[in-house]
């Protein structure tokens, strides 16, 4: 096990996303993942059914612990539900872990449609979240409200990772599953231009927590020290092959195959 991720997001009650992808997702490639909860969801693949958010001082409080003793190599953050929570951890953050690192998932909604952050704390992910990441990962309609602009094509995917590079952050992964087509494209956006990925789109609605898993699998390269590209590069050929192999679990947006990496065989002896 190589590499610390302290992981800053909400939890999923039903395991696809959220905390419990973030930690299956570290884990699979090999980094140790800790974590600070922000909230609480009763959710299953059919959607969010009620938000218990955690006080910020306690938010701060798990943070503060887990750097303290055991110390992160990167961060992670996805759910950050409202503005009081986002200066608090970009509090935290600037005290104790200013030159970690931070891979931000700026969580928007959830796949069913319910709000995950509330429409008041746009402004504080703008003023206080970008500009400390060094690599956002939004999808296209979270991309539009942070650029505040329409996306209908690839080259509104290029013009909206460069207003997003402009508000601050070091690099932008903008993901474009959400345009139609075979083929999926998403871009890296950084200082020294753009590059796009292309893959052919899997045709199912096993795609819960896609967006959480691909953040912490970039995270747990950096942790590991790798470049950026490097660490984009595996974590969209890991969630690539978890959709593929998804257990087909719920009636909805079903779980990932988070453990795809792990050789049953390694381990049968074990038992």
């Amino acid at each position: 096990m190589r590499g610390r991720v302290l992981i800053v997001a909400g939890s999923d009650s039903g395991g696809g996303a959220g905390i419990q992808a973030d930690i299956k997702a570290v884990t699979a490639l090999g980094a140790f993942a800790a974590t600070a909860i922000t909230a609480l969801t009763a959710q299953n693949t059919l959607g969010v059914h009620a938000v218990m958010a955690v006080p910020a001082a306690f938010i701060r409080q798990q943070m503060r612990v887990v750097l303290e003793d055991i110390g992160a190599d990167a961060i992670k953050t996805g759910m950050l539900h409202d503005a009081a929570t986002i200066e608090a951890v970009c509090d935290e953050l600037a005290a104790r872990a200013p030159e970690v690192p931070l891979v931000a998932d700026p969580v928007m909604v959830a796949k069913g449609g319910h709000r995950l952050l509330a429409a008041e704390a746009v402004e504080a992910l703008r003023r206080r979240l970008l500009p400390r990441a060094a690599v956002i990962t939004p999808n296209l309609p979270e991309a539009e409200v942070l650029a505040g602009m329409a996306i209908a094509d690839l080259a509104g995917m290029r013009r909206a990772a460069e207003r997003l590079l402009g508000l601050g952050a070091r690099a932008v992964l903008l993901k474009g599953g959400h345009l139609p087509g075979a083929v999926v494209t998403d871009l890296l956006a950084t200082g020294a231009g753009v590059e796009s990925f292309e893959a052919p789109r899997i045709e199912t609605r096993h795609t819960h927590g896609t967006g959480c898993t691909l953040a912490s699998a970039i995270a747990a390269g950096l942790a590991q020290g790798m470049g950026l590209r490097a660490a984009v590069l595996r974590a969209r050929a890991y969630v690539r092959a978890a959709i593929a192999a998804a257990p087909g679990f719920g009636h909805g947006h079903g779980p990932l195959d988070h453990a795809v990496t792990l050789d049953p065989a390694r381990v049968a002896g074990l038992g």
